[in-house]
């Protein structure tokens, strides 16, 4: 029998100093519209088997799923339960009972990360330059440098002209490398607010003598104030030479002892891993993806720093779990770490000098997932375009987005969760060839598929990746769709029409997080003094 928790005893549970696992499992983009909790991480029951070793990976944690109310829960539940999952309990009405109770459901994704932005920009006053300004500057060909502080991708998509890209764990680590002079004005940009604003504070925090300031909404704002933006561009931060590097780690330290983020080391870890104290760990390599894949301490997950801020419930599943964030020098943990322990994560450790450690691996793990329940037989790509030929249908599992920018020719869209209602659109009585970019979520789709069709079904050996390796053709657009692309969080650049619509809709909803913080009353941030 499912256990059941009421709205106020769940609040309960968010505000105690015990472990708790609160997972949402609508689609994304449901989770995003409709509203959900604010510390409730959203990993849709699609893709339940994908996510959940590494979001929650210890089974005796307490959990609570919840849904809107319409049947999710108690699946994702039963299957939680299958794979060892033994302290879970429902949210009674989902997130319409907690609304019901009075309490606040916010829109969005990344939400916590995104809401403790704008409460450190409310409270640390970080200063700030209007895109007309930062324009004026540039004109003018002033002392001034933007560093872009998202990911590398993120900065190709689109970047203001000029701007360097230095993702944002690495500001601090490699200011000295990019900014030699103590007159040179300092502009840090993101997307929108959150990485702009966590940068520039960062630096600040970190004692740098330069003028320095958040970008006002990011390229965004730049873009909304009608000026142009620049496409592929390649400015990337430089390699480190270690100048002022001692420095750089002493400010970092005197943050961390104010802060009482206490570092750790190898034993300590390796003890942590055996569970002996039934705590939930994760080990988070916040150094960027190449260092990490040249290698790392077995068992961690690369999560860079900046990105970690912006979006800690990508890889972090579990209320009061133990962090340990690693890296070779102790700055990007530390700073990482220093914003961890302000969102209210109160067991947050750094571990440094993970490259004179010995043993590390360089292949990518993945937490173990649990084997789908039947086993579905293979089709090479080849064959697959010849049974395409035949009459086959392809079903295609990727996100709305991926299936958008490449498709098979004529494959159909659907969602996992909404598959016996997307078996309605789809005609004949041909195979079913499921795919998705890597073959992983469609291998778990395929086993469902057979439970619900008497025809063939097959799993293309490789996912999509394997037909583009064949060297066979991709559609682009949303050709063929069998149910609602509302299964992620569309970004303003995502939309084909009324871009500048979506952009101010963002911003606002951005800035307007910090009253509805109030109102909810759950959060545990804390500010930062210099």
């Amino acid at each position: 029998m499912i256990k059941s928790i009421s709205p106020s005893q769940l609040r309960e549970w968010i505000l105690d100093d015990q472990e708790l696992a609160l997972l949402d499992v609508r689609e994304e983009g449901e989770f995003s519209a409709d509203g959900h909790l604010l510390f409730a991480v959203c990993l849709p029951l699609s893709r339940l088997e994908t996510g959940i070793g590494e979001l929650v990976p210890r089974k005796m944690v307490r959990m609570v799923v919840c849904d809107d109310g319409r049947g999710s829960a108690e699946v994702a539940i039963r299957r939680l339960d299958e794979w060892g999952y033994k302290n879970i309990s429902k949210l009674e009405g989902g997130t319409v009972g907690w609304e019901s109770a009075g309490y606040t459901l916010f829109r969005g994704v990344n939400v916590p990360s995104k809401a403790f932005g704008e409460f450190v920009e409310h409270h640390s006053m970080t200063p700030s330059i209007a895109p007309e300004d930062l324009k004026t500057l540039l004109d003018a060909e002033e002392d001034v440098i933007v560093l872009d502080s998202r990911p590398w991708a993120e900065y190709q998509r689109m970047n203001i002209p000029t701007a360097i890209d230095c993702p944002g764990a690495e500001l601090v680590y490699r200011f000295h490398e990019i900014v030699d002079r103590p007159e040179t004005t300092v502009v840090v940009n993101c997307a929108g607010r959150t990485r702009s604003i966590i940068g520039a504070q960062s630096l600040i925090n970190a004692g740098v003598e330069n003028p320095v300031f958040a970008l006002r909404n990011g390229t965004m704002g730049w873009a909304l104030a009608g000026f142009e933006l620049e496409y592929r561009s390649n400015r990337k931060f430089p390699d480190l030479t270690y100048k002022s590097l001692e420095q750089t780690q002493d400010q970092v330290k005197n943050i961390l002892k104010r802060l009482k983020i206490e570092e750790t080391n190898l034993d300590n870890v390796k003890d942590w891993c055996r569970g002996l104290d039934e705590r939930t760990l994760f080990l988070l390599d916040v150094r960027n993806p190449e260092e990490y894949a040249a290698g790392h301490l077995p068992g961690s997950i690369n999560a860079p720093g900046g990105q970690l801020i912006q979006a800690t419930d990508r890889w972090v599943g579990v209320m009061g779990a133990r962090l340990v964030l690693i890296d070779d020098t102790g700055v990007r943990a530390g700073m990482t770490a220093s914003w961890l322990s302000q969102m209210g994560w109160s067991s947050v450790y750094v571990l440094r000098g993970v490259t004179e450690f010995d043993g590390l691996e360089t292949a990518i793990s993945r937490p173990l997932m649990p084997d789908p329940p039947k086993k579905v037989e293979l089709i090479s790509a080849v064959a697959a375009s010849h049974a395409i030929e035949k009459g086959a249908t392809v079903i295609d599992f990727a996100t709305s987005l991926e299936y958008k920018s490449g498709h098979i020719p004529g494959a159909l869209w659907a969602v996992r969760s909404r598959l016996a209602d997307s078996l309605k659109a789809i005609t004949g009585d041909g195979q079913l060839i499921c795919t998705c970019p890597d073959g992983i979520l469609a291998n778990y789709a395929a086993a469902d598929l057979t439970e619900l069709t008497e025809r063939s079904v097959l799993l293309l050996d490789g996912g999509t990746a394997s037909w583009r390796a064949s060297g066979f053709a991709l559609a682009e657009g949303f050709e063929k769709l069998t149910t609602e692309n509302n299964d992620i969080q569309y970004k303003a650049y995502d939309y084909d029409d009324n871009v500048e619509e979506h952009m101010n809709e963002y911003l606002s909803w951005e800035i307007g997080l910090v009253d509805l913080l109030k109102v909810d009353g759950t959060a545990r941030f804390k500010h930062f003094s210099n």
